[in-house]
């Protein structure tokens, strides 16, 4: 399973679709629910286009930042 999280088509799928449900929950869920939706999808959107960047920056040899 954690291959196929981290295969490319996975991760673009990831970031564009939670970013587009976060920007588009606030018009369709009111209150708090709506607020965490926007939160929550945007932390996995987030997290999607942070290992999209890691892995570019691998694909073209350079060093990728661990800790």
């Amino acid at each position: 399973m954690k291959k196929l999280l981290s295969s490319r088509p996975a991760l673009w799928f990831l970031f564009l679709f939670n970013l587009s449900v976060a920007a588009v929950a606030p018009f369709a869920i009111e209150g708090s629910q709506g607020v965490m939706t926007v939160v929550g999808m945007g932390v996995v959107s987030l997290g999607a286009g942070v290992s999209l960047i890691r892995d570019r920056d691998r694909d073209r040899g350079g060093k990728a930042v661990t800790r």
